[in-house]
């Protein structure tokens, strides 16, 4: 593992120890707010109980999909498929000029709509999608992704 990678994981493991943390005591909280037994207070302990239930989802979910995200770059990274963005211009921000982006984008997409069920060109399009600056359709695309190199692995087709 690389010295950033590790950065990032402990990272990820400080924060997510952190808020099972929280968690806990939200549930205590919620607890002891039910036990008082007023109308108010058990419907509050209601309340605060859902909070950290939210939460550990909210948690588990994100964290279920950058496993996914990262296992399908390795993928696209041992296939030589990940892409060569090292020559588009940037800001000083560091993020790829507007132009640069829509043209990679563009190019991206008509290679997906040729085989628009090939996991490889959907990992592809969700990345020029964020490179263009729409998390929204890339976040989206990103899960088709993740579904269809699943549906490949298991040997069936998408539905």
């Amino acid at each position: 593992m690389r010295e950033g990678s590790t950065k990032t994981v402990v990272t990820i493991g400080l924060l997510v120890a952190a808020l099972v943390f929280y968690f806990v005591l939200l549930g205590q909280r919620g607890i002891e707010l039910i036990q008082d037994g007023g109308g108010a207070a058990v419907g509050l302990g209601i309340g605060v109980l859902i909070l950290p239930v939210l939460g550990a989802w909210i948690v588990y979910a994100t964290l279920r999909a950058g496993f996914q995200h990262q296992y399908l770059s390795r993928r696209i990274a041992e296939e030589s498929l990940e892409l060569d963005v090292t020559d588009l211009p940037r800001r000083p921000s560091g993020r790829i000029e507007r132009d640069a982006a829509d043209a990679l984008f563009q190019q991206v997409k008509s290679e997906w709509e040729e085989d628009p069920d090939n996991w490889r060109h959907s990992y592809r399009l969700a990345r020029a999608y964020d490179y263009a600056g729409d998390r929204g359709r890339a976040r989206e695309t990103m899960r088709r992704a993740v579904e269809l190199e699943r549906a490949e692995r298991e040997g069936g087709a998408r539905s």
